[in-house]
């Protein structure tokens, strides 16, 4: 090998070291940045020349490539329901516009928030990717901007009262009488039901015990209904209920007459009472006729007011639900996870966003924990994969290269001089 080619070959290890410095460099300003994967320099032999006369081959140098290293970073918890870490394989998908390119990018770092058109976006106010839902909270299947800040629930009226529990079966016979209904009845219990407004009328169930059965009457204030009363009590149901000797409830009748102010006029009205025994029922999964004091163990309906967002959970398979006002909770959407072939080779362009490459391989869309895809930690953040002390060593080991490289240049000029000299 020639000077000249020593020295060529020092060069290129100066240069090697130059793009691990940088690596390391870039690694360390890094070391705090969500979801940051460490990059490492991959150093290869350059083109051997053969000698002459001589076994084995002589080095030319190196040359140095970038790897970026696909190891998951520790988990830190923040509380905040929109942060959210992968824990395995894939990456979230962000649509937009960022550094000039327009597109869909992928991305490990999780700090999501809702933007004020009520869109789930990272830092950079790129829009997350995933399955949309209907207004049922049915998901679609079919990815898009996730829209989970301004969801509202619509009412739904109340088509069925179901109640549990006893009526005396030693309570006085009485006559029940409308216009006092407290005083003329045994028992009774309040339930809230809910019109096609989503309007809620406060009800009250009057059990009235009589000598061929028990009577029962909903009633609730004239001022919600349609030609009503405000301040009087009006009957919107009623019925009657027979027991056996054993409390079983053996039949039952009833009848409704609902017609809320402004909203559907007639509402249909039924009050579920449990299965009486000519029906095929037990009678005991519902009202029962025990000598125990008559209580209400007990009761539902199936109707509820409009509702708005109060706050967002998201689960382990990325699903985003919606807990309203009301109390309902809805299933707004379902964020999408992409895995890659070849992650490695995926191509970073800033902003914790890296940009798909015909190596990294065709993604595979899917939700988080099927097909090998990783699950969600939402209220948590992946922290960067860089080691600090693994770092510094390799800066120290990148500063000798570099410096005996350096070296083997000064030394090959020195040879060079002294061959010029003995020319003179």
């Amino acid at each position: 090998m020639s000077l000249m080619s020593a020295m060529s070959t020092a060069t290129s290890g100066i240069d090697a070291d130059n793009t691990e410095l940088a690596v390391i460099s870039n690694n360390i300003a890094n070391a705090s940045t969500v979801g940051y994967k460490d990059q490492r320099t991959d150093f290869e032999t350059a083109l051997s020349q053969s000698m002459v006369g001589a076994p084995g081959q002589v080095g030319l140098g190196t040359t140095a490539s970038v790897q970026t290293l696909v190891t998951e970073g520790s988990l830190t918890t923040t509380g905040n329901p929109t942060d959210l870490a992968l824990q395995g394989n894939g990456y979230f998908m962000v649509n937009g516009s960022y550094e000039g390119q327009t597109g869909t990018f992928y991305t490990r770092d999780g700090e999501f928030s809702v933007n004020s058109s009520g869109y789930l976006v990272n830092q950079a106010g790129l829009e997350v990717q995933g399955f949309t839902a209907n207004a049922a909270g049915q998901l679609s299947g079919v990815t898009g901007n996730l829209l989970v800040g301004n969801a509202q629930v619509q009412p739904v009226a109340t088509t069925t009262v179901t109640m549990q529990g006893n009526l005396q079966s030693s309570a006085a016979y009485m006559t029940f009488n409308p216009a006092s209904p407290t005083t003329t009845s045994n028992f009774s219990t309040d339930v809230t039901v809910y019109d096609s407004l989503g309007a809620a009328h406060a009800v009250q169930i009057f059990f009235t015990n009589t000598p061929t059965g028990w009577q029962w009457n909903a009633m609730t204030d004239g001022g919600g209904l349609t030609g009503g009363a405000a301040g009087t009590l009006t009957s919107i149901a009623n019925g009657t209920l027979t027991f056996n000797a054993q409390g079983a409830l053996t039949a039952e009748t009833q009848a409704s007459n609902f017609n809320p102010l402004g909203a559907t006029n007639p509402q249909a009205l039924a009050f579920n009472f449990g299965t009486a025994t000519g029906a095929g029922g037990t009678g005991l999964d519902g009202v029962t006729q025990f000598a125990s004091s008559s209580a209400t163990t007990a009761i539902t309906q199936d109707g509820y007011a409009a509702g708005d967002l109060s706050s967002i959970q998201v689960g382990q398979n990325g699903t985003i639900s919606g807990v309203f006002s009301n109390g309902e909770t809805r299933v707004l959407g379902q964020v999408a996870v992409a895995g890659f072939p070849a992650p490695d080779q995926l191509s970073s362009i800033g902003g914790n966003l890296y940009s798909a490459t015909q190596t990294a391989g065709q993604p595979v869309i899917g939700a988080p924990g099927s097909g090998g895809l990783g699950s969600v930690t939402s209220g948590a953040l992946e922290q960067s994969t860089v080691d600090l002390s693994t770092e510094l060593v390799n800066m120290i080991e990148a500063q000798h290269a570099f410096e005996a490289n350096s070296k083997t240049i000064t030394t090959a000029d020195t040879l060079l001089s002294e061959l010029i000299q003995m020319k003179r």
